[in-house]
């Protein structure tokens, strides 16, 4: 229970750190280091990305980095992903559910690394207030569509894998709604507990969300306190540097997963 507090805190200030990544850290961390199922593991995943981002949104808010309005919107398309993927889960063995993850992690983590390179050869990301260059200020037409597909997408991903997704909504944030960096990792927090909270509702609905209650539990209470710490520790550090620290680990992760995965072990 211990070991579940500590490892929590660190998953936990990746979330408050990026507002992304709590939760394809906290899979893999749940099965091979804390003996959880596959399964077991993707459903404390979504407990323990709902309830830290639940309390690193307040710290974001305060600061001025959450639009609610955009985050409800956006949340709310998640669902048209998030039904589906909670059932598809159930429907997956574990050993093609964690080859699949496995390629997630590693997508995750090229993309990351190659933005976060792009971004700090150009003097850092944007902060709150500002724009990307050729980023779209409105959500209507070919952007509308785009969003309302990153929306689905990441809905798909939380429900299949237990992830909350903070990866692919920041840069559909960033890019095609034309937020700020941190505006955009403190509105992913809002968007992550939505997407969560449905595919856990799903999950609770279809008599398959099975999970060590006591060390899901112990495990977020250590994740929501290092989500607190690292939000207040980020604004001090470049969001690309961050970023491609991030990226890295999740590279070694993914590696591992597939490794163990493959193997058997």
């Amino acid at each position: 229970m211990l070991g579940a507090a500590g490892i929590g805190l660190l998953v936990g200030a990746v979330v408050g750190a990026l507002g992304a990544g709590g939760g394809i850290i906290a899979v893999p961390v749940l099965t091979y280091l804390l003996g959880q199922s596959e399964h077991a593991a993707t459903n404390g995943s979504l407990v323990i990305v709902a309830l830290t981002a639940a309390v690193a949104l307040p710290g974001k808010a305060r600061r001025g980095q959450v639009r609610w309005r955009d985050g409800l919107v956006f949340g709310a398309m998640t669902t048209l992903g998030a039904v589906p993927g909670r059932l598809i889960n159930e429907q997956l063995d574990a050993e093609t559910l964690f080859l699949a993850f496995s390629a997630l992690l590693l997508a995750v983590s090229a993309t990351m690394i190659v933005s976060s390179f792009r971004d700090l050869r150009g003097g850092g990301s944007a902060d709150a207030g500002s724009r990307p260059p050729g980023a779209n200020r409105g959500t209507t037409g070919r952007s509308l569509v785009l969003v309302a597909g990153a929306a689905g997408a990441t809905g798909l991903l939380t429900g299949l894998f237990g992830v909350g997704g903070g990866f692919a909504i920041v840069p559909v944030l960033v890019v095609v709604m034309g937020f700020g960096m941190r505006q955009a990792t403190g509105t992913s927090l809002l968007v992550m507990i939505i997407a969560a909270g449905v595919s856990i509702l799903t999950g609770i609905a279809g008599k398959s969300f099975v999970l060590d209650w006591s060390l899901v539990l112990m495990f977020a209470g250590g994740s929501m306190v290092g989500g607190v710490l690292a939000g207040r520790l980020s604004q001090r550090i470049p969001p690309a540097a961050l970023s491609a620290a991030f990226g890295a680990l999740v590279g070694i992760v993914g590696m591992i997963t597939l490794a163990r995965t493959v193997a058997g072990v």
